[in-house]
Formats: C-alpha cells, sequence, structure tokens
C-alpha cells in the first residue's frame, strides 16, 4: 500500500484518517496545506477520479473569507493556489482517492 493524507493537523476528519491507517500499521505519508499547496500534478492525478467540484470545501471558512460563492473563478486555479480550499481529507493509495472520511473504502483497501 502506498497511502498519502492531504489535510491538515487541526482537521478532525484528518485525524481520523490517519488514526485508521496507524491501527493497523499502516504507513502513510501525510502533506499538510498548512505548510505545502497541492501540486499540479497532484490535482490532476486526484481529478482524475474525483471530480474536482467534490474537491472543493463550499462549507470552509476559507471559501467564505474569500467570498468565493459570490464570485466566477477557475476551479482548478484557485485549488492550486489556496490548498485550504481543498475537502479534506484527502486520501490516496496509488491511484485510488477519497474525499472525507471514507472507513469502508478504506477498508476495502486493506483486502
Amino acid at each position: 500500500m502506498n497511502i498519502q493524507i492531504i489535510g491538515t493537523k487541526k482537521c478532525n476528519g484528518t485525524k481520523k484518517a490517519q488514526r485508521f491507517f496507524k491501527e493497523r500499521n499502516i504507513n502513510f505519508r501525510f502533506k499538510d496545506l498548512n505548510e505545502k499547496n497541492i501540486s499540479k500534478g497532484e490535482l490532476e492525478n486526484i481529478s482524475r477520479v474525483v471530480d474536482e467540484d467534490r474537491l472543493i470545501d463550499k462549507e470552509s471558512k476559507q471559501y467564505k473569507k474569500r467570498g468565493l460563492e459570490f464570485m466566477v473563478y477557475n476551479l482548478e486555479e484557485e485549488l492550486l493556489n489556496d490548498g485550504l480550499l481543498l475537502k479534506t481529507p484527502i486520501v490516496r493509495n496509488g491511484t485510488k482517492v477519497t474525499v472525507g472520511v471514507e472507513e469502508k473504502i478504506w477498508k476495502e483497501w486493506l483486502c
């Protein structure tokens, strides 16, 4: 398994994802969006599996703070420039991707 968790240290969903894999002794890489944004290549790979519209968190403080609900914007550009707009956690296992806490799917990956 090649698990990558993308999120923030304060995000409860991200903490749940980390705990899920730690409890099962599965190593993972963690990318903190407060420290480094998602790259164009990462976003493209994720977007092949998950529709970009599902990646933006329209309920987040960052979305509201930036006033995006009142703007017309390029979704890819906004996600690349501001990783805090992403719905987290994003969990990758090779080419498989989940957005949010998806323990049922993660358990399927273990089989």
